[in-house]
């Protein structure tokens, strides 16, 4: 901003007709040309004033920028005691001259102070300066705005003249060019700091695109030379923002003057980067010709920060799949979008063995594997379909627009026939593996995402369970069965609670010595009028871990029964089936033995409750041959309690282990004894594991036997001991009670 004697004279009429000379006025002028401190230039035009007006002191008081309160400006010659007392006092009408004046921004004649109500207040003040008489003149800038006061102080009473009046006007006029042009040159050098230290690019351009003025900061981002002539074509800048972003930016400053966004900008180098830009259209002053100002910043390292963030949220870090939560986005997306297409098909996939895998040759390997099933499966799939990680070895395939049952079957037997080829991991390393698949589709069998994820997986489920690498796809039978699996796991739990299962005892009959020597405990639930199958809720509590609590009821039970038997004189022992998840777990090893040993005290008795009791393992548990079960088994034997193999001849049928294990009992499983009439093997294979049991000095009960046949042909097996409906079925305890009494000795009739 620049000024000059013809900018301003104009603003001082009837100059000519004043006391003061041009030539005087024209020091103050030549002052405000050279940018002079305000200070400086405000007492030059106080001493001026007083020169020309013999017996005046001067003051000039600027307006505080909250425009409440009067600030000293230039008053050389008046008492500093006096310029201190009155520095920062606050404008009011009827607030002294100046504080009036300033107020109501009207000129306040005072010609004794002493006398007059405006410095009644205040007028100890002048008095003792030696001055009675004030005239002030409000200073207003060009918008009309009061910026100051001009005073005049007298050391007489005294009246103002007409020339007098309008000498303290010019000097207000004067004063009021003095500190807006200070003012505004103070608001230059700010801006031109701001200009030369903003942190964001800011170019001017004409409507040639010849950049006008630019900051450092413009050079630093854009790597442009500030030397000559620069051009700043933003369709060539901008170009990589694309044609229609472009179009859009000059449309709306055709109507709007004025757009912010985000583009991506060309560096000097050529290296793109993206920037965040506010561009507007201006008219310059002077030449009143259209500019253009860019202000933009570097958001480059935000938008990759803002990538990554991104693409960690929705992908695999691994694979570099998609993951569960990108996955149903897109889903979610497809369930709720108008599209015409029939729907899709969904398949959620698990590799099989993938823990084995993992913990024999460690987890690095399990990763490769991941990754290399991860191509496999997206080499499998076609371009509009999403394969993602859902997590461990679990994966998922959305195909929209695919719904025919013969289409997702070549889609699944492609996955499986390319999962199952063998894996290279290192160099060394060759593994084989194979995935399971459930398929379901929408809205066949599925109206939300959930409710397809739970069929999918439902369908899954039965792959698994059927023999993997295999596809199922879901049915109704298959919800209905779930459904099923939910009512009994909530019922389990009420049952628990309120205590409503029960015990069952099956005999089994020692051939020899013609008497029941023992009884199996069964558990028995009756729910909503009928009993529910063992087979069908035991592996419902298994699955959720109910299992453990209720096998702690049934040892208690059987231990009560144990004891309320010998109190009664009836010595008979009892077998108590362990599910083989009890012994999933050395900690769940320990709490069994730790159980067993609490029931006994809670029982609180003095016959000791673990002579007579047998607990039953499953074969498949032998096959472990952890150190830790062994010593459990031990110490389960060390208190008295037997061990039987139950079902022995179904799983392994590892008759070596048994040297390695704490066991005292046999039992052959039913489909043994049920065959043998008909199968001169299977009577050989009894016979051959009655012996070795012998050997071992293991005793050997017989399963299911039902007929007089079967009877005969375990006594020719030289088995011991029977259990089975030729004798008895499982019974309450009140009835085995009523069936010891008749039978005193516990003998049974065997012809």
């Amino acid at each position: 901003m620049s000024l000059s004697y013809e900018s301003i004279i104009p603003v001082i009429p009837s100059l000519t007709d004043s006391n003061v000379s041009i030539k005087r006025y024209g020091a103050i002028l030549t002052m405000l040309l050279d940018g002079s401190p305000l200070e400086d230039i405000l007492i030059a035009l106080v001493l001026l004033v007083e020169e020309e007006k013999l017996g005046t002191k001067g003051s000039v008081l600027l307006l505080s920028d909250d425009g409440k309160r009067l600030l000293n400006g230039a008053a050389p010659n008046l008492p500093d005691d006096y310029n201190q007392a009155i520095h920062g006092i606050e404008i009011g009408d009827g607030v002294g001259s100046c504080g009036t004046a300033a107020f109501t921004g009207q000129r306040v004649i005072v010609e004794d102070v002493e006398t007059h109500p405006f410095w009644e207040p205040f007028k100890a003040l002048p008095l003792a300066a030696g001055l009675y008489a004030c005239w002030s003149e409000p200073i207003k800038g060009s918008q009309g705005k009061v910026l100051g006061t001009f005073a005049m102080y007298y050391d007489t009473i005294k009246s103002p003249t007409e020339k007098d009046l309008l000498l303290i006007s010019e000097a207000a006029r004067l004063a009021s060019l003095a500190i807006e042009r200070s003012r505004a040159l103070q608001f230059e050098r700010l801006t031109g700091n701001i200009f030369n230290h903003l942190p964001l690019g800011l170019v001017i351009t004409d409507l040639h695109w010849t950049a006008l003025n630019a900051n450092p900061a413009f050079y630093q981002i854009t790597a442009f030379t500030p030397a000559g002539e620069i051009k700043f074509d933003p369709q060539e800048f901008f170009k990589r923002s694309g044609k229609d972003t472009l179009d859009n930016m000059f449309a709306s400053l055709a109507t709007k003057e004025a757009w912010q966004g985000e583009l991506v900008g060309i560096r000097a180098t050529g290296e793109s980067f993206y920037l965040e830009l506010t561009v507007t259209i201006f008219k310059d002053r002077g030449s009143q010709e259209l500019c253009y100002s860019w202000l933009f910043s570097d958001i480059t390292e935000r938008k990759r920060a803002s990538a990554l963030i991104d693409y960690q949220a929705n992908y695999d870090s691994l694979t570099q799949l998609a993951n569960r939560n990108y996955l149903f986005k897109i889903v979610q997306a497809e369930i709720e979008s108008d599209s015409l297409t029939p729907g899709f098909g969904f398949m959620l996939m698990d590799l099989d063995n993938f823990k084995q895998i993992n913990d024999t040759l460690g987890h690095d390997k399990g990763d490769q594997l991941l990754v290399e099933v991860a191509k496999r499966i997206e080499s499998c799939t076609r371009e509009r379909a999403l394969v993602a990680r859902l997590g461990g070895d679990e994966f998922a395939l959305f195909l929209p627009g695919m719904v025919k049952e013969s289409e997702l079957v070549r889609q699944a037997m492609v996955i499986n026939e390319c999962i199952s080829a063998p894996y290279l991991l290192g160099q060394d390393k060759r593994v084989s593996t194979s995935i399971s698949i459930g398929i379901a589709r929408f809205p066949e069998d599925a109206m939300s995402l959930e409710q397809v994820l739970n069929c999918a997986d439902q369908a899954m489920y039965i792959s698994k369970s059927e023999g993997r690498n295999c596809f199922h796809f879901f049915t109704q039978q298959m919800q209905q069965d779930a459904e099923r699996t939910a009512k009994l796991y909530n019922d389990l739990k009420f049952a628990l609670e309120s205590n409503a299962f029960e015990l069952y005892y099956q005999p089994i009959v020692c051939l020899e010595e013609n008497k029941i020597v023992r009884a199996e405990v069964l558990l028995r639930w009756e729910h909503e009028g009928a009993f529910i199958s063992p087979e069908e809720f035991i592996p419902v509590a298994e699955s959720s871990g109910l299992i453990v609590e209720l096998g702690h009821w049934v040892r208690k039970e059987a231990m009560a029964s144990l004891l309320e038997f010998k109190r009664k004189g009836i010595e008979i022992g009892l077998s108590i089936n362990v599910s083989m998840y009890e012994f999933w777990s050395h900690s769940l090893q320990d709490c069994l033995v730790t159980s067993i040993r609490e029931i006994a005290v809670d029982l609180t008795t003095d016959v000791f409750p673990f002579y007579g009791m047998t607990l039953e393992i499953t074969e498949s548990l032998l096959m472990k041959q952890h150190q830790h079960l062994i010593n459990s088994l031990q110490k389960l034997r060390d208190m008295g309690i037997g061990i039987a193999v139950d079902d022995f001849g179904t799983g392994y049928s590892s008759l070596s282990y048994l040297s390695h294990f704490p066991v005292d009992h046999i039992k052959i499983d039913k489909c043994f004894i049920q065959d043998s009439g008909s199968s001169v093997k299977q009577q050989a294979l009894v016979k051959a594991i009655t012996t070795l049991s012998h050997a071992l000095d293991l005793h050997v009960i017989a399963e299911g036997v039902e007929t007089e046949e079967e009877l005969q042909f375990v006594r020719s097996a030289d088995i011991e001991a029977v259990q089975g409906y030729y004798f008895y079925k499982p019974m309450p305890k009140q009835e085995l009670l009523t069936l010891l009494k008749l039978l005193p000795v516990m003998e049974v009739n065997l012809q």
